[in-house]
């Protein structure tokens, strides 16, 4: 077998019982045996960023953190639910802050994308936007299969757990194809 690569899971949502989270949770059922998923620590605590205050005192500890654990992994998932029409606040400032450190932890990063949300788009101009501010930090995108999870309240049961057997499938699908960027892209 080859070298297992660790990949970190993002999650775009702060709710616990939120839409992402449960497919975040669902993610290393799905995943071939290359990939290790590990979760990303959390970035729900981070000041809103201003950059006066990462030139005076420096990144916070829990910033650090969460950069250390980017730069750590050979690739990034980041499962987000899309807030009017766009990335959610909190995750927008978490990559602002990562985006201005020295050592910048997305660039030349291997991200894949995906989104759930209760609407027919699946969270899809989230992901637009998404893309726009990660291709600006040099990270590197994964593109196809992407993973749209629309109508999530009907693929999601009331314990958090994944049932739509074709939303697995396209899962296991961008995972295995994932592994293989990863694999490519990695330095």
């Amino acid at each position: 077998m080859a070298e297992q690569l660790k990949v970190l899971t993002i999650c775009g949502s702060l709710r616990k019982g939120s839409y992402n989270a449960a497919i975040v949770r669902a993610l290393p059922a799905l995943a071939p045996p290359e990939l290790k998923l590990v979760e990303a620590p959390s970035y729900a605590g981070f000041p809103l960023y201003n950059d006066d205050v990462r030139a005076s005192t420096g990144a916070p500890a829990d910033v650090e953190a969460f950069a250390a654990a980017i730069r750590s992994a050979d690739g990034v998932i980041i499962v987000s639910p899309e807030f009017n029409w766009s990335i959610p606040g909190p995750l927008k400032n978490a990559i602002d802050w990562v985006s201005k450190l020295k050592d910048v932890p997305f660039k030349d990063k291997p991200v894949a994308l995906q989104s759930a949300s209760t609407g027919q788009v699946g969270g899809a101009r989230m992901q637009y936007h998404l893309r726009m501010s990660l291709q600006s930090i040099d990270a590197q995108l994964f593109g196809r299969p992407e993973v749209f999870v629309n109508f999530a309240a009907k693929k999601i049961d009331d314990k958090g757990e994944l049932t739509d057997d074709a939303v697995k499938d396209i899962i296991k699908q961008q995972l295995a194809a994932f592994a293989k960027f990863v694999a490519r892209v990695k330095v």
